[in-house]
């Protein structure tokens, strides 16, 4: 009879819905981590060459088109304020490649259609991001006129006022900049990964962020680097790097975040299971 009713209470418990909490759990990883995510997105940009370097074209050129439009309203202030805003985007806009790297992940072989399809099926939450990544750069682009305003005749400023100009510009733009990385590290990848909601997925980035806060910087300044290297080459390093660093967020994302863990429930996550 108690052996009865000890069963029955256990397939009750099983049959309760398993409340997901507003955070993920999340790793800690070493400071060796980034170069190995960056070695995981190399070879998944090789596996899927053709798709991958669609991708980083399309991007070099918008990236061009850009810096052509800016160029033409002789206007370095535009110039800075449209790049920005295009990489302030950037982890909304590598929807496509963590995609990739998940069916790679699936042991399936990447399609077009398929990345569309998985993009897509979270779409309002990543909207809702996508969203949130806008207003910040607005905030963003406002506190930079008001930086200007310090600089009203750029034609004819010094040296000293160049310097001076872009270390407060830089100084704002980090900021902000920051803001974007700790929300998006890993919030995008997880809302194209699972059923989860943009606030959970918010929390999640923000959480990994701050418990690997050293890394995390030393992976913002290699995606940094390798932006600089991508403009130093003309916008053509772009067609190669950005894929690259797109593969690589996701395995970052895939190697901080347990997402098993949170959409299974306790003890039967990755780590539980290992």
């Amino acid at each position: 009879m108690s052996e009865n009713l000890g069963t029955t209470k256990k397939d009750e418990k099983k049959d309760k819905e398993y409340i997901k909490p507003m955070v993920a759990p999340v790793r800690t990883v070493g400071m060796d981590a980034p170069l190995r995510w960056l070695k995981k997105g190399f070879a998944d940009f090789k596996k899927v060459k053709k798709l991958s370097l669609t991708y980083g074209i399309v991007m070099m050129f918008i990236s061009i088109i850009i810096t052509y439009v800016a160029y033409s309203a002789s206007s370095i202030v535009l110039s800075i304020a449209l790049v920005a805003g295009f990489f302030f985007m950037g982890p909304a806009i590598g929807i496509g490649l963590y995609s990739m790297s998940r069916q790679l992940e699936n042991g399936v072989t990447p399609e077009f259609l398929r990345c569309l399809k998985e993009g897509k099926k979270n779409l309002s939450d990543e909207l809702v991001l996508s969203f949130v990544f806008l207003i910040i750069f607005l905030i963003w682009a406002r506190s930079a006129s008001m930086v200007h305003i310090f600089f009203p005749s750029i034609s004819h400023m010094e040296f000293m006022d160049w310097v001076k100009f872009l270390s407060i510009g830089s100084a704002v733009g980090a900021i902000f900049a920051t803001l974007i990385f700790t929300f998006g590290a890993f919030s995008i990848p997880m809302l194209m990964d699972r059923k989860v909601d943009a606030i959970t997925a918010i929390l999640t980035s923000i959480s990994a962020v701050l418990r690997n806060k050293m890394v995390m910087i030393y992976w913002g300044i290699l995606i940094v680097v390798l932006i600089l290297i991508g403009i130093a080459t003309f916008f053509i390093g772009f067609a190669f790097l950005l894929p690259i660093v797109g593969h690589a967020s996701w395995h970052a994302y895939r190697e901080v975040v347990d997402a098993d863990a949170w959409e299974l429930g306790p003890g039967l996550g990755r780590d539980e299971e290992e």
